[in-house]
């Protein structure tokens, strides 16, 4: 009777989950959408910095005022050295993402999003010559193949608004790619030393810490132990993601804030004045702009509420699914045209990821291969035969 309540409650935590980042995620996407086609706030640089504003405030409130999580302290060499590199990929990111927005249907944009696998596998082997195995290789596909049946059958297609989106996507894989070399600077070559961090807090506390081999954790946005180490089944390894999430956003948004602000006032300046005296309602159009800030801070903790609560299996078929509703409520709501051809190329996009997602999870499961490595380049266990990337956590802010 006790197992038959404690699974019951298990699939409602998790369907609950699920249903908030799925609230999150795509009242943040089509709020972007709705601010830069309704509001005509045709200004994507200001509404990233608005969100990296937001997001930086409510860091700060979380840890420094409320108290609700520690702060894990950085030295400010490592600050500058290792973080502020990582919020200039991950700013460009987020503007990217957005500028796509701003020119073309949240349909197209998301189902571009879904190249992220693809373009993080082929950086890894051209930049690393990494190996991996062939199955990772054909999954990819069906990815490849929807998206370009997408674009050529996109009724709506803008060229600039497709090259941001696929510029994201690299900027993306970039953004893992340069986590992984901070792996490598500190001498982490292999999954489990990413656990040493997690071992150090367990017998002295959480406090603060003044190794970066944390900052290392979030850097990666903790993509490794999610999927190869089980976290789920850690309660005190979900408390430390959670501290660590809040602390990635601490750290990341003021850099991200400090790199984009210049920019848009020499961009977009003159443009947002005149928007000011020109609009018809300015407050509830500032209303809503801030709003989407304060939902896109409230995303990241989403992610992370989903990751605890669910397998690594149904979050890569949630977050499939998660773009699937994305397009069908952006569909009822702005009415872009959407062929039939175009349907079928995001839907063999979206089932693509599905299987990409599955045989990375299969692979992981498998025993490591016998024998003497043959290169240094030669893959030691099954791990290091997958991707890094994670490209269901793409839309943190």
């Amino acid at each position: 009777m006790e197992e038959s309540v404690f699974f019951q409650w298990s699939m409602l935590r998790s369907l609950l989950a699920i249903l908030q980042w799925w609230g999150f995620n795509v009242t943040v996407i089509i709020m972007n959408k709705w601010i830069f086609q309704k509001l005509d706030f045709k200004f994507p640089l200001s509404v990233s910095c608005v969100h990296f504003i937001c997001s930086s405030i409510g860091a700060y409130v979380v840890i420094k005022v409320l108290k609700i999580k520690p702060l894990i302290v950085v030295e400010p060499e490592d600050r500058w050295r290792r973080i502020f590199p990582m919020s200039f990929v991950f700013c460009i990111n987020i503007v990217l993402g957005n500028v796509s927005l701003r020119f073309i249907p949240v349909s197209f944009m998301q189902t571009i999003k879904s190249f992220t696998p693809a373009t993080t596998v082929v950086l890894q082997w051209l930049v690393w010559r990494k190996y991996f195995d062939w199955q990772i290789w054909a999954s990819l596909i069906p990815i490849v193949g929807g998206i370009l049946l997408t674009s050529v059958t996109e009724l709506s297609f803008n060229m600039f608004g497709f090259c941001a989106a696929l510029f994201g996507c690299l900027a993306t894989s970039t953004k893992t790619i340069l986590a992984e070399s901070l792996l490598h600077g500190y001498k982490f070559d292999s999954t489990a030393s990413l656990l040493q961090p997690v071992h150090f807090l367990t017998r002295n506390g959480i406090a603060k810490i003044h190794h970066f081999q944390c900052m290392v954790l979030i850097a990666c946005e903790i993509v490794c132990v999610i999927y190869y180490c089980k976290i789920q089944s850690d309660l005190f390894l979900q408390f430390l993601l959670s501290i660590l999430s809040i602390n990635t956003v601490y750290y990341m948004a003021p850099f991200a804030t400090m790199i984009l602000g210049l920019p848009a006032m020499l961009v977009e300046g003159s443009g947002v004045i005149n928007w000011f005296y020109t609009h018809e309602s300015v407050w509830p159009a500032l209303i809503i702009i801030f709003s989407s800030g304060v939902l896109a801070f409230c995303l990241n903790f989403s992610i992370f509420y989903v990751i605890h609560s669910t397998t690594a299996v149904t979050f890569n078929v949630a977050g499939n699914l998660k773009v699937a509703v994305a397009v069908l409520v952006s569909w009822l709501i702005f009415h872009n045209p959407i062929s039939y051809m175009n349907a079928v190329g995001c839907a063999i996009t979206l089932v693509g990821c599905t299987f990409y997602g599955y045989v990375r999870h299969m692979l992981s499961q498998q025993p490591p291969p016998s024998g003497t490595p043959r290169t240094p380049r030669t893959p030691r266990n099954r791990i290091e035969l997958l991707p890094l990337v994670n490209d269901k956590l793409d839309d943190k802010v």
